[in-house]
């Protein structure tokens, strides 16, 4: 199915929908693994290079983070501009230079130039973010959601990459550990380069007339179903951040040993993707609203369980259960973002929205190591259910607005 109407319609094909929904999710195993390498691996490398205030041994998972969000509006003004394949394909190349920064950085010693590599990473997941829009870019309105939930369960094979590609290659330069990691990282960059370069996505649009430009992004924020769609979608990832940044610290300092770490982080990743063969079948049978919340939910069940205890299954249950509420819960949440804007604001709101939301991450991972440094593994927990509590209102708020007005 194709059409292609007047000034602003949108284009769409399932067909070419699927077939880069498939791409994507491979380029989402690829390019999410370098997200699940540098949490499992960054902070312990930051502890080494550190001296005595340990608190800033997460500084470079904070710097990733922090890349993220200040890649999010340049990504979606490159797409605009440049289009989908472009802006990924060279996201990938700067991907690799951002790898071999961090490998050399590491043999070196170099602390600081270390966090710029990493900050490098987190620039180019920006652009891995926009691999669940660019899927919906082509589909209907009842194929979006599944597309979505298609490209993030790529991040099943990314869970899997990831950490195995620690534990295979964190002694190749020993005594030196995790260089070799880094090395690696560029090698998967260069793979979903390749992978990239078959995708097939509709050139930008050309507005031809004032409403082809869409709304002013003041206005499109300032409805209700942004609000809520973008306040859930911030708690869900920076709760998540918050929680899984603190483990492998959390972890060492229990007298685990990084093997656990890594494979904590294997679990949590797989939680984190292995939903999303179903939740887009999920959220159009029981819509995006209850999904997220059933994803607070299990962000509640992951602290309750990270504060029965310290041996290695507490932690592996409560990141598991982590994954599965930030799973529900950022897809749903994206999801319901898709009512918010039309098809030719798609790219401006994405960014911001991703913006927003990897803003917030960002403050959250910058607080984990002063937290668990300062106040404890408890405390770091204790947060997940006032802020989970705050989005249940935004839900049951935006549910009473919905009913008044005759919204869907």
């Amino acid at each position: 199915m194709s059409a292609v109407g007047g000034a602003g319609a949108e284009f769409v094909d399932n067909r070419l929908a699927k077939r880069n929904a498939v791409l994507l999710a491979l380029a989402q195993a690829l390019g999410g693994a370098s997200a699940s390498i540098v949490i499992a691996t960054a902070s312990l490398v930051g502890n080494s290079l550190l001296g005595a205030d340990k608190s800033l041994a997460t500084l470079p998972v904070s710097f990733m983070v922090l890349g993220t969000a200040i890649g999010t509006l340049p990504a979606g003004a490159i797409m605009r501009r440049y289009g989908r394949r472009a802006g990924f394909m060279g996201a990938s190349a700067f991907g690799i230079a951002a790898a071999l920064l961090s490998a050399y950085a590491v043999l070196d010693g170099n602390f600081p130039l270390f966090i710029l590599g990493c900050a490098g990473t987190g620039f180019v997941g920006a652009f891995v973010q926009q691999f669940r829009f660019a899927a919906a870019d082509t589909a209907s309105e009842t194929f979006k959601p599944k597309a979505i939930s298609w490209v993030l369960a790529g991040g099943v094979l990314a869970g899997i990459v990831g950490p195995q590609t620690v534990i295979a290659t964190k002694d190749l330069f020993a005594p030196i550990l995790f260089a070799g990691t880094y090395l690696a990282l560029a090698g998967l960059s260069l793979a979903a380069l390749v992978v990239l370069f078959f995708l097939r996505v509709p050139p930008p649009a050309r507005a031809a007339s004032g409403a082809a430009i869409g709304r002013p992004l003041s206005v499109i924020v300032r409805q209700p179903v942004f609000i809520v769609a973008a306040a859930c979608g911030v708690c869900s990832y920076a709760l998540m951040s918050l929680v899984m940044t603190a483990t492998p610290l959390a972890m060492i300092g229990c007298g685990l040993t990084q093997t656990d770490a890594a494979l904590a982080i294997q679990w949590h990743v797989l939680a984190m993707f292995g939903p999303s063969f179903f939740t887009g079948s999920l959220i159009a049978r029981y819509g995006a609203a209850r999904i997220v919340i059933v994803g607070l939910a299990l962000l509640a069940g992951c602290a309750v369980v990270a504060l029965m205890g310290v041996e290695v299954m507490h932690f592996w249950v409560a990141l598991v259960l982590l994954g599965l509420g930030w799973n529900f819960g950022f897809i749903g949440a994206t999801a319901m973002l898709s009512r918010a804007y039309r098809p030719q604001e798609r790219n401006t709101v994405q960014a911001f929205n991703d913006f927003l939301v990897f803003g917030f991450v960002a403050f959250a991972s910058f607080s984990s190591g002063h937290l668990l440094h300062n106040f404890g593994w408890g405390t770091v927990n204790l947060l997940v259910f006032p802020v989970s509590a705050v989005c249940l209102a935004l839900i049951g708020w935006l549910a009473l607005y919905d009913r008044r007005e005759g919204a869907p």
